[in-house]
């Protein structure tokens, strides 16, 4: 909350009033120091960030990838049986 505050104040303090030929120029010499400060403020957070293990990827991985297959047969199955029904309801009715 106090970075956005700050960063709030900066904005107001660099604002120009009316039409300004400078003010693109003005602009461009401030992007060094925000870039700077996104990528000091990008490398905190990422210290923060809780890594998984390498066996916690391997377990995920494997439950979803059973996940998926289990779930490819199911409705590969469920589409042959609704086919199947659908077109002897069509044959029903042909005859």
């Amino acid at each position: 909350m106090a970075q956005a505050e700050k960063t709030n104040r900066e904005e107001a303090a660099h604002r120009v009033s009316g039409f300004s030929l400078l003010e693109p120029i003005g602009k461009l010499g401030g992007y060094p120091r925000k870039l700077h400060s996104f990528l000091h403020d990008v490398r905190i957070e990422m210290r923060q960030v809780n890594w998984p293990t390498g066996s916690d990827v391997v377990s995920t991985t494997v439950v979803v990838t059973v996940t998926v297959a289990f779930f490819g047969i199911f409705f590969f199955l469920v589409d042959r049986g609704v086919g199947e029904l659908i077109r002897r309801v069509l044959e029903y009715f042909q005859k």
